[in-house]
């Protein structure tokens, strides 16, 4: 098993300090061109404010407001930590901001900090209440901006807590079956500690607009874990009954929203799939099978994370950019073919030659979306603002200090909203759209 121990790392840390202005990008000249490449979009845009709908899945289609709904967007984890403590609280308006004036409409954060410092949950079932304040604001400050949240439940990893802080709370109160941390997915009592969690998270009234979390549009979804495996049952029976389970308990007291896994997309033992589409023979035996697990029916999209540099050894980054055209398209066959469900990669990131990296995961998206096919998305890993550069991993960024990244991002978005016509709440899409970067 490969860890990616610089990006694990960093999400421990804690950032300090303001944050840096992106630049106003320039007018087009041409008008007669701006009209052919974007009519479509001064047509129909409307800037009035709106209020949010949910956004529903059509077989492998996400829509909103009737119409398809192609994402673009990126990962902040670390909203709701920083929206803790007042002097990083700022960051938070900051990115959203940023995003939303890159057109972009959903970002993927977590919804989870248990047993850590500013932890959200204390211990099983005491929560801090000013740190589930941070949480409503984030929840607050990102419908203000337009921006969606895919907001992730528990973590597979040590960060933030993770599974196996859910296994001390129960070794400690001495109703553990097990000190081995898989012991999360099958032990009784913890599985009984994460649905308590769902539930409070789930029927939680935001204090600052009154609205239950699972009545909120503003959340696009809830995701499940991050990267779970469960390698002491490579079989991949252990994890397929813990998502089940904890996916129809989600659906017993949520109905509105749509439901991930959070898989890093890895094929199963049993898939042909495994020896020819995997990174790596490891990949296999971590207890996770991304179609068996995504066809679970209370599973609204299937997951996929992008990570070539730490899946492999000693590739060159054209091997690099093969395996991830080839890692997508496969996926995105699975979304048609196998699972009638979108998919979603939502999260993708690489050391070396980013804006190469970004440009043909970008080109795989649209070109899905212009076919209509089940690619519906992708999240990069990571985006901070300035102050947070000496916590950050080697896959984050602040875009509008890379001008070649900043363009791509915002292409993207234009050439997405091209196909589906203007989301609501890209406010200021007409605007982005029609300027030259």
């Amino acid at each position: 098993m490969i860890l990616r121990s610089s990006r694990l790392s960093t999400k421990k840390m804690v950032a300090a300090g303001n944050g840096l202005f992106y630049p106003i990008v320039g007018f087009a000249s041409c008008l007669a061109l701006i009209y052919l490449s974007f009519g479509d979009l001064r047509s129909n845009f409307r800037e009035e404010d709106h209020q949010l709908a949910f956004v529903k899945r059509n077989g492998t289609q996400f829509t909103s407001d009737g119409k398809p709904f192609y994402i673009n967007g990126w990962n902040s984890y670390w909203l709701m930590y920083h929206g803790v403590d007042e002097y990083t609280r700022p960051r938070v308006r900051e990115i959203l901001q940023a995003g939303a004036k890159m057109g972009l409409t959903l970002c993927r954060t977590w919804a989870f900090n248990d047993g850590d410092y500013n932890a959200l949950q204390v211990s099983p079932g005491q929560f801090d209440e000013r740190v589930f304040k941070a949480l409503d604001h984030v929840i607050v400050e990102a419908r203000q901006q337009g921006i969606r949240l895919l907001l992730c439940l528990v973590n597979n990893l040590e960060n933030y807590g993770g599974k196996s802080q859910y296994v001390r709370w129960a070794w400690q109160e001495g109703v553990g079956l097990s000190a081995s941390n898989d012991s999360f997915f099958f032990d009784p009592s913890i599985r009984n500690y994460f649905k308590s969690y769902i539930k409070t998270i789930l029927t939680r009234k935001n204090t600052l607009n009154g609205i239950e979390y699972r009545d909120d549009p503003t959340i696009f979804g809830w995701e499940l874990i991050n990267e779970p495996r469960c390698s002491t049952d490579a079989s991949g029976d252990t994890l397929q009954d813990w998502i089940e389970e904890m996916s129809a308990f989600v659906k017993l007291i949520d109905k509105k929203h749509l439901l991930t896994v959070g898989l890093e997309g890895f094929y199963g033992p049993k898939d042909p799939k495994a020896l020819t589409v995997n990174p790596e023979r490891w990949a296999s035996r971590l207890g996770s099978d991304f179609i068996r697990n995504s066809k679970i029916p209370s599973i609204d999209f299937a997951s996929v994370h992008i990570y070539p540099d730490h899946w492999f050894h000693d590739l060159e980054v054209e091997d690099h950019l093969k395996f991830v055209t080839k890692w997508m398209l496969s996926h995105i066959e699975d979304g048609e073919k196998e699972l009638n469900k979108p998919v979603m990669f939502t999260e993708f990131g690489l050391a070396d030659q980013l804006d190469r990296f970004y440009k043909t995961i970008y080109d795989i998206i649209y070109k899905s979306a212009k076919k209509h096919q089940a690619g519906a998305g992708a999240l990069a890993w990571q985006f901070i603002v300035g102050g947070m550069e000496k916590f950050n991993d080697e896959f984050g960024i602040i875009p509008w200090e890379r001008p070649a990244t900043y363009k791509l991002i915002i292409e993207h978005t234009c050439r997405l909203a091209r196909i589906q016509g203007p989301v609501l709440e890209q406010r200021n899409l007409k605007e982005l759209c029609l300027q030259k970067h």
